[in-house]
């Protein structure tokens, strides 16, 4: 490794046909500013080539070359080379799991696969079901129905149907359309047949799966990653979903062999609440899901968790039935959404045994919605589906048969496989793109690898958690956004503060759907909580940013899946919905949101930068998302995708006037300064005493820094600091965001005189 990895900078590339491009060069522009800030890592996005017009890269089409749109390998080199002048090196997003198969053209293996079926050089390379179509062709549910098979035209070597390419296999080009079709390896088949030849991304038939157990794939396709170690221009790799792999232990340590002991390793692995990450796997760690449930978890409020339960029962969300709903939905996905591989799993299973069971999918499912986690075959998570069976047969005696044949096919291979890969997918789908999109109790805790049911976190868990990350997994990654979350930190932080005034909310609410009655209460209030998180102070609504609620609110409502739906929009009610919320923006509630805001932008402040220096110091290594080192105001992708104004954020990194950079660039560069305190330094708990001491969170680390938050700020600035207290230990202790300078115990007034939070350094060490 050229550079040890203390922080990371997010960077999202893209090329020109996608727009606003971003390629490697723009990146190398920034190096000085990333070096100013304090960063010692660029984390780049996928590079590898990818589809046409792709905004994010995760969609590879093929994995063994650097895109050209970016810059291509030369591009890559020059801003590797420029980066390490700077004493910078680079991190980049590796997605090993799938491959984009929307156009089949662009990717060859795919193309070549399509054109020549089982003799393909490449027909091991995907994770194929050649059994679930009669004929052994590859089922491709590409179609608006099967009937559109006779509208299928030859040109030359290619069946096409409007923009959709299709190879024809040697020889078998007499005749029409329909004709050529039925002599292929593959059949186009109507996309709501629910049925797939092939494992795919979650449900999104554009990603297919690769086979990274075999080899000979994983080899090939991790050609170029190897080249980028071997030529040193690259230190470490983020993974992206190996969830959703055979076997993902397997694969990281194949990984872990190719590019070396000293690479850095992150995984994209969602933990759920108390699941430790299995310490045998040789990486260094997650993308830090985890700690952005608990840094944002810390700022919530807990006593605003019985009105804002009230709240949305009020609102036809009753959360004594939220478990009930959670599991249906569970059996939905995976019942009808992944169909398909949920038969595919019958199928192993009835393979490995020799014997089917007429309510062996109802098992199936049955004993996944027990699971409770992504993925139960992880060395440390052994016994889980162990209990899950108990569970299942204790709830549903029915079953047991069934389940008998589950937990007997599990000692082979494939059918274990399938299942954990059907249970990630099953989660995800249910949770993350579902459920997610109908709590609307407090919308910040429905994140990625949140649980809205726990109501944040205690000091107590949060501390703990931290001590506990720093033994085990000091180099873990720590993030508050990134390309998948839900909304941005600055966002969550505004809601958050709702659960420190739920009555006042609650007042504001039952206005508004007075004055601007909704189509769907719950809907309602579930938005308003993300309009409100990105309300502009001012009042002043410009047409980009109507057009951004827009645009989120149809998300949000065809994720639901309660009125309307991507597969089945309901028009009448999207149009009351867009109705509705043009109403909003142009009506009264307009002017008593923009005074809400106002009142308690101070407090949304106060957290945003509380979180924001929780994430860069507690133990791990940072992430900063791009542009985030100022006030950020993103919603779901693609909005947290959109262009970053870096001009702007070089000139407040001269200024530093602006709290957050100022937050940033000082976490940032006390990390350079002080490596050996961030990577290995003990975390200890400061305790402050005192009428106010639970608004204070405050820990060492190591002997040098120490580091204090303020939260629940809206009752603080009414009762006051009072006698609260926080001990500093022995020394002289300067701040390093104001120059402030402490010693020994110090009223927490005067420690968070000019900021609600303090970077502590020892002077006289």
């Amino acid at each position: 490794m050229a550079f040890p990895v203390l922080s990371t900078y997010r960077l999202q590339l893209r090329g020109p046909s996608a727009g606003d491009a971003f390629t490697f060069a723009d990146a190398e522009k920034l190096l000085d500013y990333l070096d100013g800030l304090g960063v010692t890592h660029l984390y780049l996005s996928p590079i590898l080539t990818a589809a046409p017009g792709s905004t994010h890269g995760y969609d590879v089409t093929d994995p063994t070359a650097v895109s050209d749109e970016l810059g291509g390998p030369d591009g890559l080199a020059r801003l590797a080379e420029a980066a390490k002048a700077r004493g910078l090196g680079l991190i980049v997003d590796i997605v090993p799991n799938h491959v984009g198969v929307d156009q089949p053209e662009r990717n060859p293996w795919w193309w070549d696969v399509l054109r020549h079926g089982r003799d393909s050089a490449y027909a091991a390379f995907f994770d194929i079901d050649w059994s679930v179509d009669p004929d052994g062709r590859i089922l491709l549910p590409v179609l608006g129905s099967d009937d559109d098979v006779a509208d299928l035209t030859v040109d030359g070597d290619t069946l096409r149907l409007g923009t959709l390419a299709f190879p024809i296999a040697p020889g078998t080009g007499a005749g029409g359309g329909a004709e050529v079709h039925d002599r292929q390896a593959y059949k186009l088949i109507g996309w709501r047949n629910g049925v797939c030849g092939y494992r795919r991304f979650f449900s999104i038939t554009s990603l297919a799966g690769l086979r990274q157990e075999d080899p000979a794939v994983f080899e090939t396709s991790h050609a170029e990653v190897a080249r980028w170690f071997r030529d040193d221009l690259v230190d470490g790799v983020r993974i992206d979903h190996p969830d959703g792999l055979t076997d993902p232990t397997g694969y990281l340590r194949l990984l872990r062999d190719l590019i070396g002991p000293r690479a850095w390793i992150v995984i994209e692995k969602i933990l759920g609440v108390g699941e430790p990450l299995d310490p045998t796997l040789p990486i260094d760690g997650t993308t830090g899901y985890d700690v952005l449930r608990e840094v944002g978890g810390i700022f919530v409020d807990p006593t605003g968790a019985e009105a804002l339960t009230d709240l949305a029962g009020k609102a036809g969300f009753e959360y004594s039935s939220a478990p009930e709903m959670l599991r249906q939905l569970k059996i939905a996905t995976a019942t009808t959404t992944l169909a398909s591989e949920l038969a595919r799993v019958c199928r192993s299973i009835i393979s490995a045994v020799g014997v089917d069971h007429p309510q062996l999918p109802d098992a199936v499912v049955a004993l996944l919605t027990n699971v409770g986690v992504y993925r139960s075959d992880y060395l440390n998570l052994s016994a889980l589906l162990s209990a899950a069976l108990a569970q299942t047969v204790t709830e549903q005696p029915a079953l047991a048969a069934p389940l008998e044949l589950v937990s007997a096919a599990l000692v082979s291979a494939e059918p274990a496989a399938r299942l954990q890969q059907l249970c990630g997918a099953m989660t995800a789908k249910a949770v993350e793109d579902c459920y997610f999109y109908r709590d609307p109790r407090l919308v910040s805790l429905n994140e990625v690898g949140g649980e809205p049911e726990c109501f944040g976190i205690s000091a107590a868990e949060f501390h703990r958690s931290a001590a506990v990350r720093g033994r085990l997994w000091p180099q873990s990654m720590t993030t508050l956004s990134t390309h998948d979350t839900k909304r941005g930190e600055d966002v969550r932080a505004r809601i958050g503060v709702l659960s420190q005034v739920p009555s006042l909310w609650a007042e504001f609410v039952a206005s508004w759907q007075t004055t601007t009655p909704a189509p769907d209460a719950t809907t309602a209030l579930f938005l308003l909580q993300n309009i409100f998180g990105v309300w502009p102070a001012d009042g002043v609504v410009t047409d980009e940013l109507r057009e951004r609620l827009h645009a989120y609110a149809e998300k949000a409502i065809r994720e639901a899946a309660w009125h309307t739906s991507w597969n089945d929009p309901d028009t009448e009610f999207e149009d009351a919905v867009h109705a509705w919320l043009d109403a909003v923006v142009d009506g009264p509630v307009a002017t008593e949101l923009t005074g809400l805001v106002v009142q308690l932008e101070p407090h949304a402040h106060s957290d945003a930068l509380g979180q924001k220096l929780l994430a860069l110091t507690v133990p791990g290594i940072p992430d900063v998302y791009q542009g985030t080192e100022l006030w950020e105001d993103s919603l779901v992708d693609p909005d947290n995708r959109r262009p970053v104004d870096y001009a702007v954020r070089a000139g407040e990194l001269d200024r530093l006037s602006h709290p957050k950079i100022r937050v940033v660039r000082g976490a940032l560069q006390a990390r350079r300064d002080r490596p050996d305190t961030f990577t290995s330094g003990e975390y200890r708990p400061v305790l402050a005493t005192g009428s106010a001491a639970h608004h204070v969170v405050a820990f060492t680390r190591g002997s040098d820094v120490l580091v204090a938050v303020t939260r629940w700020t809206v009752r603080l600035r009414h009762d006051g600091w009072g006698d609260t207290i926080l001990p500093l230990p022995d020394g002289v202790w300067t701040d390093r965001l104001t120059g402030s300078r402490f010693s020994g115990p110090t009223p927490a007034g005067v420690v968070f005189g000019e900021l609600p939070v303090v970077l502590l350094e020892r002077s006289d060490a």
